[in-house]
């Protein structure tokens, strides 16, 4: 059997935690230390303990890829030289 909750004793709530004001800070001060203290350990201590995987083989430079990203940037160098020498119309004549 499930005990049902009274719409009452919710609206009542907000009222019930700004009397116990102090308790209430306390309290809600206590449960964000906690869920901070174990995302500190998730991610601080915990990382440092794993080791680093290391790949078996080195890092091997794709010198095509590197050939047509170079050839891409000198196009749009050329493209951006050119938009500075072009004369647009004057709109507002």
């Amino acid at each position: 059997m499930i005990p049902k909750i009274e719409l009452k004793k919710i609206k009542k709530l907000p009222r019930i935690l700004g009397e116990r004001a102090f308790l209430t800070f306390l309290g809600l001060f206590f449960i964000s230390l906690i869920l901070g203290f174990f995302i500190f350990y998730k991610y601080n201590i915990l990382a440092r303990k794993t080791e680093l995987k290391t790949t078996e083989k080195p890092l091997q430079f794709d010198e095509k890829t590197f050939q047509e990203v170079l050839k891409f940037w000198q196009e749009k160098g050329k493209r951006f030289q050119e938009a500075d020498f072009k004369k647009y119309p004057n709109p507002f004549k």
